[in-house]
């Protein structure tokens, strides 16, 4: 039975714990100790990960490694990979758009083999079971999977392109923690009225993620030439509450892009979709 190496580049929160799942089916997971922090040390022996001085030694021993760093620094830490010419299965694991997903790819191939992940949930800690997205060869893909096969980390394999679990991942994030901000703005803006538990109550009766509706979308390109109004509306009252309010007049700028939809009670989310590429 495979029983790899893996390297767990820059173990946060989330790194360590995704490492430490890995560990029953891995015959060892290290961590490189260079230029970390105390924070991280401590982090790396609670999740039992086996230290290492240097970068080269991690890659020098690994089969398999995997970045998980802030998406800033997955370019440059990739492109020190690529400098050790290493050569085994790369997860690139970060919160990055698809087109540096490839980028990173073509830094690191041919001498490595590049699977594209995407988190999506929480570390796998208390009971937590995130599942980690992955697009690339598929010989990769599975061996990704086979390490974490009956742990806390559950996978899903999305094809051979690299760029896909990307994709998913910043789609899905891009709603999940913008509609945390605007949740922010919202309260913000009824405390300011002295309404924020009636805010509560009202959001409370409707629990279904807007996001699992994508057929409403036709719906509010129909009603945009109302609703993008009303937001502006909403952005001065932020404004004068003291609170940021571009993203509202973000959203009405997007709003903006349906007004030739007025009261369509024919658009398909196809045609409300295609609407919003055009200028």
């Amino acid at each position: 039975m495979d029983q790899p190496t893996v390297g767990i580049l820059h173990p946060g929160s989330m790194g360590a714990a995704i490492a430490a799942c890995a560990a029953p089916n891995a015959g060892a997971v290290v961590w490189c100790t260079a230029g970390r922090s105390a924070a991280s040390t401590v982090r790396a022996e609670q999740f039992g990960l086996a230290p290492v001085a240097t970068l080269s030694e991690l890659l020098d021993r690994s089969d398999i490694v995997i970045s998980l760093c802030p998406p800033a620094a997955a370019e440059d830490l990739a492109r020190d990979v690529a400098g050790h010419r290493f050569a085994g299965v790369y997860v690139e694991a970060n919160a990055i758009n698809p087109e540096r997903a490839q980028r990173i790819a073509a830094l690191l191939e041919p001498g490595a083999i590049v699977v594209d992940g995407g988190v999506v949930g929480s570390p796998p800690v208390r009971g937590k079971t995130p599942t980690l997205y992955l697009s690339g060869p598929a010989a990769a893909t599975e061996r990704i999977e086979a390490l974490f096969a009956g742990t806390a980390v559950r996978t899903a394999l999305l094809g051979t392109e690299v760029g896909k679990a990307s994709a998913l991942k910043l789609a899905y994030s891009s709603f999940q923690k913008t509609s945390r901000v605007l949740v922010a703005l919202a309260v913000g803006m009824a405390r300011e009225h002295g309404v924020d538990q009636e805010l509560i109550e009202v959001a409370s009766r409707r629990t279904d993620s807007y996001l699992s509706e994508p057929q409403y979308v036709a719906k509010t390109a129909a009603r945009a030439w109302r609703w993008g109004p009303e937001l502006e509306e909403a952005a001065d009252a932020l404004a004068a509450a003291g609170l940021p309010a571009e993203m509202l007049h973000a959203a009405a700028s997007t709003l903006a892009r349906w007004d030739d939809a007025k009261d369509d009670g024919e658009l398909t989310l196809t045609d409300a979709l295609e609407r919003l590429t055009q200028p």
